[in-house]
């Protein structure tokens, strides 16, 4: 990792210059999602595609993460609200030019299923913040076929 990011806390969220917000909804209760997202780390690559590496750090308090085309996190849980919210924030990067990443993940009762809302707030230069903007509908893309594969994954479970 060669650069060391700004520590930003939950309401970057709200506040970042790129916000992007995604919502999916999933077949299965909060409590299970919540238990893949945030207890259950090292599964990730398993149902998120663009994650090749992922391991929990201090004790669960953090996070190293890989993700296609070589990029690397090393990131601080900053929420870890059992069946309601996971967030963390990006502390470690080899991606040039951001400045401050918060990934946070709001999960809601919906039916008998499970409403998510994740929230990619970044801050960088304008011309990374341009082009986060323009990569939005591939990442609202790898988030649902994320969330579709976690469902598909957290029924197989069930069986």
């Amino acid at each position: 990792m060669t650069r060391r990011l700004r520590a930003v806390e939950l309401d970057f969220a709200g506040t970042a210059p790129v916000r992007l917000v995604f919502t999916a909804r999933m077949t299965q209760p909060p409590a299970p999602v919540y238990q893949a997202l945030a207890e259950r780390v090292p599964d990730w690559p398993a149902w998120f595609k663009a994650v090749t590496l992922a391991r929990s750090t201090h004790g669960g308090a953090g996070r190293e993460i890989g993700l296609m085309g070589g990029v690397r996190f090393r990131e601080t849980v900053v929420a870890a609200e059992r069946g309601r919210r996971y967030a963390y924030r990006v502390d470690e990067t080899n991606v040039p030019g951001l400045r401050a990443l918060l990934e946070e993940w709001w999960l809601s009762p919906s039916g008998s299923g499970t409403r998510i809302r994740w929230t990619f707030a970044a801050d960088g230069p304008a011309p990374l913040r341009f082009a986060l903007a323009a990569a939005r509908p591939g990442l609202g893309h790898s988030f649902r076929s994320a969330v579709g594969a976690l469902d598909a994954r957290l029924i197989a479970a069930r069986s």
